[in-house]
């Protein structure tokens, strides 16, 4: 396995494992507090979903030619990154609350009670939110997957990582039976928001023609690097904000 699959795979995990504790709080606050027959139905109902859209979109963008595939995946990995990356250091700098998967937990819980209950038979309300939680957060599995597996000719190792990060999370879920609040998933996802930002740098330059000196082996400088630049642009912004006298906001319930 060489250096760039392995980038891959741990990049592939780290995002997949973000998605699916994200996933896991919203099926739990719903199934713990209303129905979980109805619960199940949704989540196999995104589920099946979900493959219908791997089955469409996979053949396509693996049929690209190399050097278009990588200026297409190298964008939308920058796109998709930058957005990680920016949230981040707003949460590192204090500009915006820190994710907080206990209260998003306690926010699903409060809605699933307050809302109407069905006469019997399936629970729309928790048919909705399950499906609906599962099949956002696992479209953006599947957009990581295809596009780091796609642009490396190895579908097989990132589906391999996305599955291990996804089954690791729910056996978690099982065994604790409660929201992963101690996973540092402000932390992962900051290194998420690196990850995917350096290999859209990389592969989107190879796909536009450029040639990075030492080839794959230049990631071990370009993640340092957008890493470095990440840290460099929270910590000023908080040096600023405490000469300003400005305080760092409570975590809250927000993505």
């Amino acid at each position: 396995m060489t250096g760039t699959d392995v980038g891959l795979a741990v990049a592939v995990f780290l995002a997949c494992a973000v998605e699916a504790v994200e996933a896991l709080t919203i099926v739990l606050a719903v199934g713990m507090t209303r129905s979980w027959r109805s619960t199940f139905v949704g989540i196999a109902a995104a589920v099946v979903l979900l493959g219908g859209v791997t089955a469409a979109l996979g053949p396509a963008l693996t049929a690209l030619p190399l050097n278009a595939l990588r200026v297409a995946v190298g964008g939308l990995l920058l796109v998709f990154g930058l957005q990680w990356l920016r949230k981040a250091i707003l949460r590192a700098s204090g500009l915006k609350a820190l994710h907080d998967e206990d209260a998003i937990f306690a926010r699903e819980r409060e809605a699933a009670s307050a809302a109407r209950r069905a006469g019997g038979g399936l629970d729309p309300y928790s048919f909705t939110i399950s499906f609906k939680g599962v099949f956002l957060e696992g479209l953006e599995v599947i957009f990581i997957v295809l596009t780091f597996g796609a642009n490396q000719h190895n579908v097989g190792l990132a589906a391999a990582a996305a599955g291990a990060a996804v089954a690791f999370v729910v056996l978690a879920g099982i065994a604790i039976h409660a929201p992963l609040a101690r996973v540092p998933e402000n932390t992962m996802k900051f290194g998420v928001g690196v990850m995917l930002t350096s290999f859209g740098m990389f592969w989107g330059g190879e796909g536009a023609g450029a040639h990075w000196p030492g080839a794959d082996a230049s990631l071990l400088w370009i993640i340092p690097a957008v890493l470095l630049f990440g840290l460099g642009a929270a910590a000023a912004i908080r040096r600023e904000r405490a000469a300003d006298g400005q305080q760092v906001p409570e975590a809250v319930a927000q993505a």
